[in-house]
């Protein structure tokens, strides 16, 4: 696997970002194993909410790009939310056609380094999952998180797409050692 290069996100990304992040949640093609469409129907972000995160003070959004050809090919993001001694990570996706390499997993633990450089009195990496995507969670335990006795319900008011089904937030979190 070609290594990749990593950079924060800016204003200039967002449109590549908004459409990298909805086909990466909502379309089910390539190699693809962690889409939401047979559960959520309609975009997971548009351009003013990720434009709103981006001016977050706490919010940081990292992007994986592939050298291709001498060009940059936008593979991954993923986004880390300070919250005290605590990052919460989301926004994370990898493009349907570069999943199943083991680029998410690279992707991740870059976060969990970043999130540690910027916040060294780190406690916690938290994260919630869909509780329908049984296979995301165990993808994650594997990576180290546990789920947690919290669950939240689904965001209907964040405009984040509509469920099809009952969904529930599950919570997830993993220690910094």
């Amino acid at each position: 696997m070609q290594p990749l290069k990593y950079r924060l996100a800016n204003a200039s990304d967002v449109e590549s970002l908004v459409a990298l992040i909805n086909q990466a949640y909502r379309t089910n093609t390539g190699l693809s194993w962690t889409s939401e469409q047979e559960i959520v129907a309609g975009d997971r972000i548009n351009h003013q909410q990720l434009l709103e995160s981006l001016n977050q003070q706490n919010f940081s959004l990292f992007v994986a790009e592939m050298i291709e050809d001498l060009e940059p090919a936008l593979v991954a993001c993923i986004g880390l939310t300070f919250q005290q001694n605590a990052v919460e990570i989301g926004t994370f996706c990898v493009h349907s056609q570069w999943q199943n390499q083991g680029i998410g997993k690279q992707v991740l633990a870059y976060a969990e380094q970043q999130a540690f450089s910027i916040c060294p009195t780190l406690i916690s990496y938290e994260m919630y999952v869909l509780d329908a995507r049984t296979e995301l969670i165990e993808y994650y335990e594997r990576c180290g998180y546990s789920k947690t006795a919290y669950v939240e319900s689904y965001p209907l008011d964040a405009n984040v797409g509509q469920p099809l089904i009952d969904l529930q937030l599950q919570h997830m979190s993993k220690s910094v050692s």
